[in-house]
């Protein structure tokens, strides 16, 4: 197989993605032969990378649309983008965006990526008249619908260019209209914002990723010549701290640090006389390329 040509470009976002330095970057990629994926596995080993430190690759301007009912059974966030920032703030970019948003709860159930890819699909079909009229490129490059799995809360930052939606299971009507659970929830939505956690639980953590990480540890600690017991303890401690990144009830809160998120749901449930649980979330950046 040919050695692939390491460009400057290249190096640069390998940088923009770890942190690394220029040439621990270089010799990664070129060890990796280009894949970025590999490349960044390696500059972890090495403990040159962090795993958090994993910056969305900016592919375009645009906004993220949301509706939710009134009774916050469903909700649904869309990123659509377009060209430039001039365009997202034009009357027309805005009507596509509510035409979008309108379509995908049309469809219910059956809106998935396909459907939304669809050249025939009512879309791409709804986009490209807008495409002809403000001579920019456009697309809808995901969505993300939650409904009747329970409450559903959003928050919309940045002017519109990053969306949360938050799905919270237990809520009774009674709760719903607490003031504790409204704060809750704008505080729930706050932190995946901040924070961007990965999954809802530790038992949400697929088994081939807590794997990986396992290994990059050992990687490590390789030349420790601690014994395999006091190894396989720092790997769980390391473990920990891999859980207070992407996990959100192990996450430290934002508004207070010495609490985890999972400590203020407790206390929130507590103080409304039920239990509820964050049973899912979804954080849609701007230009962040959707996670495979």
């Amino acid at each position: 197989m040919a050695t692939m040509a390491i460009t400057a470009d290249m190096v640069k976002k390998l940088r923009d993605q770890t942190g690394a330095g220029m040439m621990e970057c270089k010799n990664a990629l070129a060890e990796a032969n280009g894949d970025f994926e590999e490349a960044n596995t390696i500059l972890r080993k090495r403990g040159l990378a962090s795993a958090a430190k994993k910056a969305g690759r900016t592919a375009s301007e645009g906004l993220i649309a949301n509706a939710v009912a009134a009774d916050h059974s469903w909700g649904i966030l869309a990123e659509v983008n377009c060209e430039s920032d001039f365009v997202a703030r034009t009357p027309d970019f805005r009507q596509l965006m509510q035409d979008v948003l309108a379509e995908i709860e049309k469809a219910g159930g059956a809106a998935n990526d396909a459907w939304l890819k669809d050249p025939q699909g009512p879309i791409v079909k709804r986009v490209a008249p807008v495409i002809a009229k403000l001579g920019e490129n456009m697309a809808v490059s995901r969505f993300v619908r939650y409904a009747g799995q329970g409450y559903v809360g959003q928050y919309i930052h940045q002017g519109g260019k990053l969306g949360v939606m938050v799905e919270i299971g237990g809520v009774t009507p009674a709760i719903a209209k607490r003031d504790e659970f409204q704060t809750l929830v704008k505080e729930l939505a706050m932190q995946i914002a901040a924070a961007n956690p990965t999954y809802t639980a530790r038992e949400r953590v697929p088994a081939d990723v807590l794997e990986k990480e396992k290994a990059i540890y050992r990687a490590q600690m390789e030349n420790s010549g601690k014994p395999a017991n006091v190894l396989d303890k720092i790997v769980e401690g390391k473990l920990g701290s891999f859980y207070k990144q992407v996990v959100l009830p192990d996450q430290e809160s934002i508004r207070d640090p010495k609490m985890t998120v999972k400590q203020v749901i407790d206390a929130a449930s507590k103080a409304l006389g039920g239990v509820v649980t964050v049973t899912g979330f979804a954080r849609l950046k701007v230009g962040e390329v959707a996670a495979a």
